[in-house]
């Protein structure tokens, strides 16, 4: 018996067929006969509905090796009435974009309160690290910049800001490091607009970080010690953890520990 990969147009096939054969007409409002033999949707009218050619959405089923867009996967996988993890699964088989995660995140109400309920600093980034949310002690930690700048963004503050390089030790080595993470990242969303925009603007903006992002270097975002120079607290030594969130790939929970608070 063959197995199917766990990638690629066989897999993508695979799944469609799936979701299709589970997917009841009357779910999408078309009428039932007495006569229907097929389980679950017909091709022809999954074609219909994600306004594709029978032919098309056949060849797809099959695993054949054609181009298929961001925006027929996107009909299709509305055609099919796919749940959010479902829709995901869809373009990642298919190693796409999700245009909907293109746009800007919708972050929970939950997720955002969750940063105040952390006793070190804490903050949230999404995927061209804008801070979407911090509690006072991150604020505190980064006082200066992220007290004073009304859309603060993580990656700027490091390249063009000059309380950066007295804040951070060893900056070189901390903005090489994250350059290679969001190199990381961007593989991911090779497709994104903000994202390349994003890139293209930090390169005209900092020589430094054109430099980093030219030795194609990628990272995953790890741990670690970090150690700041802060003008009222000293040298502060924090553990470092990462969190990305399940229900959004796109944003990042980042908690700073004392050593106190790390061995607890």
């Amino acid at each position: 018996m063959e197995t199917t990969p766990l990638s690629g147009p066989k897999a993508l096939g695979a799944f469609l067929r799936t979701q299709r054969e589970n997917t009841s007409p009357d779910m999408l409002g078309l009428p039932v006969t007495a006569r229907r033999r097929t389980r679950g949707l017909r091709r022809e009218e999954v074609a219909q509905l994600s306004g594709i050619s029978t032919t098309w959405y056949t060849w797809i089923e099959q695993g054949r090796e054609i181009s298929i867009s961001a925006q027929t996967l996107s009909n299709i996988a509305a055609a099919l009435k796919m749940k959010p993890t479902e829709r995901s699964y869809l373009f990642r088989l298919a190693l796409q974009n999700d245009p909907l995660e293109e746009a800007v995140p919708v972050v929970e109400e939950a997720v955002l309160a969750a940063v105040n309920q952390v006793s070190e600093p804490c903050y949230l980034l999404d995927l061209t690290w804008n801070m979407l949310a911090w509690n006072p002690q991150a604020q505190a930690l980064f006082s200066g910049w992220l007290d004073n700048d009304a859309v603060p963004n993580m990656m700027r503050f490091m390249f063009l800001h000059p309380l950066a390089k007295q804040l951070v030790m060893d900056w070189e080595t901390r903005a090489s490091r994250i350059v290679a993470e969001l190199r990381a990242d961007a593989m991911h969303y090779p497709h994104d607009e903000t994202l390349n925009r994003f890139v293209r603007q930090m390169s005209q903006e900092s020589a430094p970080f054109q430099a980093f992002w030219q030795r194609q270097q990628v990272i995953a975002r790890e741990g670690g010690e970090r150690l700041f120079r802060h003008a009222q607290q000293g040298l502060v030594s924090y553990r470092q953890v990462s969190w990305q969130l399940a229900s959004n790939r796109t944003l990042k929970m980042i908690m700073l520990l004392s050593e106190e608070a790390a061995q607890r």
